[in-house]
């Protein structure tokens, strides 16, 4: 089914981007649930044949925001992923069942090629602005193992703002397990996860930086009520579903490289002067000189 959304936003990147994320937002939304739980486990990953900075990556990215929103309804929310603007979050969800909350959420998706990430990348102070005075909570939600594994600057920001950190992967126990919001159960205390974390007397300064996705495991699990041993066997799962993911984005880069060892040397000189952008930037020039001309 994952290989079904990837076909469809290839096939809608030539479309008007508008009504391609209205299109790519019905599909998502229209599959069945076991269909789409199947996506979940996999949308956290960018296929390494969805071109860097291109409008498929940019579908893919609204793909991802459209997921999450509806991995929250499934949770016993309402949500949707809000029409793309700058310096705003990408999913609002809020309480049906009488908690009286909001959250503001983010969906990263990272390609295993991608070299080591920082806080940049995950915008954990972005975030915690993006909430605003009118939500409560922030929850970002990524690939669990592409989480920086032991310190970051990302685990300091995320205790002192509360924000959740969450991955897709957990999103998916969630799921895979039926767990949803209702009158005897709110999922409150996971969203504000971070602030219980903070308030545990043995974080220091010094380990404020430390990785804190194990303790998150154990609120995953515990809301779940999952034994330790189910949970870490369900988490290995994912492991082996990445494991094997990697195996085909290096059988798509190994295919890239037995076409490019076929080029003729017209061929490779052309590609090479297309890769460098050497035309765009010789154009760029003559625009600038031309204005001065006038």
């Amino acid at each position: 089914m994952f290989e079904k959304l990837i076909k469809e936003i290839k096939e809608l990147s030539t479309v008007d981007f508008k009504e391609a994320t209205e299109k790519i937002r019905k599909y998502i939304d229209e599959i069945s649930e076991k269909d789409f739980k199947e996506i979940v486990k996999q949308i956290g990953t960018i296929p390494e044949n969805i071109e860097h900075d291109s409008t498929e990556e940019k579908l893919y990215s609204k793909a991802s925001d459209i997921v999450l929103a509806r991995c929250f309804r499934l949770l016993g929310l309402a949500s949707r992923a809000l029409d793309e603007r700058a310096d705003s979050a990408d999913i609002l969800a809020e309480s049906i069942s009488g908690y009286k909350y909001s959250l503001v959420a983010d969906a990263k998706c990272f390609r295993l090629s991608r070299t080591a990430k920082n806080q940049k990348d995950f915008k954990v102070s972005n975030l915690s602005d993006w909430r605003g005075s009118e939500n409560e909570y922030a929850v970002l939600v990524a690939p669990y193992f592409q989480y920086p594994q032991s310190t970051s600057q990302i685990y300091s920001k995320a205790l002192d703002n509360n924000v959740c950190l969450l991955a897709w992967e957990h999103i998916s126990i969630l799921l895979e397990e039926n767990v949803k919001e209702t009158e005897s159960l709110s999922l409150e205390s996971l969203w504000n996860a971070s602030q219980m974390i903070a308030r545990d007397k043995s974080l220091s300064f010094a380990n404020a930086k430390c990785c804190f996705l194990p303790k998150m495991d154990v609120y995953v699990a515990k809301k779940i009520g999952l034994p330790e041993a189910q949970y870490r066997s369900m988490l290995n799962d994912y492991k082996r579903l990445i494991k094997y993911r990697g195996k085909t984005e290096i059988a798509y880069w190994t295919g890239c490289i037995e076409e490019i060892r076929k080029y003729t040397k017209e061929k490779a000189i052309e590609e090479l002067i297309k890769a460098k952008k050497l035309q765009e930037k010789i154009n760029v020039i003559s625009q600038y000189i031309d204005k001065l001309n006038r």
